[in-house]
């Protein structure tokens, strides 16, 4: 019994004059740890009679206790101290206004181009950027379009007054190709990529604006075909509408830079006043809407390029962020893009924090 007072007292002066949470800790070890001294007594118990362990269990028991609260006691006290000392260095001006909560919201421009690199970088392609003032060798000759052809018109395309020094004409460009035509020159194949950002046409309209933007695609291997451009597509307007039913059709086309070329239309229905992709255009109460380009890549775009066309060869396609946009969000008037509206940009932004990912939907809002 002298032992146990001995230890009890030496437990809790020592745990008393602790002045640190590391010390404390060292003292639980020492008297409550595996091999501390209290938890040595209770072992011994086991081996008493029961008459002893009816005697002795209790002032074991009410040691073991005495330690444990003389230690949550000190440790309490000792936090407390610490916060007193900080709360007594730290300066709040209580004068200064309370900050307003964030108000701004993503445009939806900008949450589908992230809803699209999300998509195509699952697919294995990667994000690439080029000029917007471009020179028309990269915008029009690399991608076989002929001196008569009606894009290189002063009426559709926006030109500089100044010629780089090669000599070439100098404009904003019309679409985001020539990233296409940087990167197989730069990079040589196989080419993997997408191409968004601003494109700058003379048009304007509910549907046509002076800007607007574009995403790309370019994917340049050994026997590419048809039927991967399809799969594409396909994969792709499937994850971004967030459909299985999603229904393409290619017909026929021309464009300079591709061939054979496609024009690609996706199956619709009119429900509550605005299109609903789904389902093939030609069932009942449903039509056809074209909805983007694409094509193999021509043997002369491959050429200008410095890639071999007897070696290399691959698929484009082309679609105006803005109108998948307007198809997924239901927004009928393309102007209003670009108008700064703050009800409109209330009514249609995201959150920042709605980021898109594949495994909780593209266009899932928090």
């Amino acid at each position: 019994m002298n032992d146990m007072d001995a230890l009890k007292d030496s437990a809790l002066e020592r745990i008393a004059a602790a002045q640190d949470g590391g010390t404390l800790e060292e003292l639980r070890i020492e008297f409550l740890g595996k091999q501390g001294s209290v938890s040595v007594l209770l072992k011994t118990l086991g081996a008493m009679t029961p008459d002893q362990r009816q005697s002795e269990g209790p002032k074991i028991q009410g040691l073991r206790s005495a330690v444990a609260d003389a230690l949550a006691a000190r440790k309490q006290a000792l936090d407390n101290a610490g916060l007193e000392q900080r709360l007594a260095s730290e300066v709040l001006d209580l004068s200064l206004p309370a900050p307003e909560s964030p108000r701004g919201t993503v445009h939806p421009v900008s949450q589908v181009m992230d809803e699209l690199a999300e998509i195509f970088a699952d697919l294995g392609f990667e994000v690439k950027t080029g000029p917007e003032i471009e020179d028309d060798w990269h915008n029009f000759t690399a991608l076989n379009m002929p001196e008569s052809h009606p894009a290189r018109a002063m009426h559709d395309t926006f030109y500089f007054p100044d010629h780089d020094a090669q000599g070439r004409r100098m404009l904003l460009r019309t679409h985001t190709s020539p990233v296409q035509i940087r990167t197989m020159v730069s990079e040589g194949a196989p080419v993997r990529i997408i191409a968004p950002g601003r494109v700058y046409r003379s048009d304007s309209d509910a549907t046509h604006t002076p800007m607007f933007h574009q995403v790309e695609g370019l994917v340049i291997d050994k026997g590419i075909h048809l039927g991967h451009l399809k799969w594409t597509l396909e994969t792709f307007l499937k994850a971004f509408f967030e459909r299985d039913d999603i229904v393409l059709r290619l017909r026929p086309s021309y464009f300079p830079f591709t061939e054979p070329s496609v024009e690609v239309d996706v199956g619709f229905a009119i429900e509550n006043g605005r299109r609903v992709l789904g389902g093939s255009g030609d069932a009942p109460g449903h039509a056809w809407m074209e909805l983007l380009g694409s094509g193999m890549v021509n043997a002369r775009v491959l050429e200008f390029a410095g890639l071999d066309p007897a070696e290399w060869q691959g698929f484009a396609f082309g679609v105006g962020v803005d109108r998948l946009a307007m198809l997924k969000y239901g927004m009928d008037d393309l102007r209003a893009f670009f108008d700064g509206d703050v009800r409109w940009l209330e009514h249609y932004g995201f959150s920042p924090f709605d980021q898109p990912t594949l495994s909780a939907g593209v266009g899932a809002r928090a």
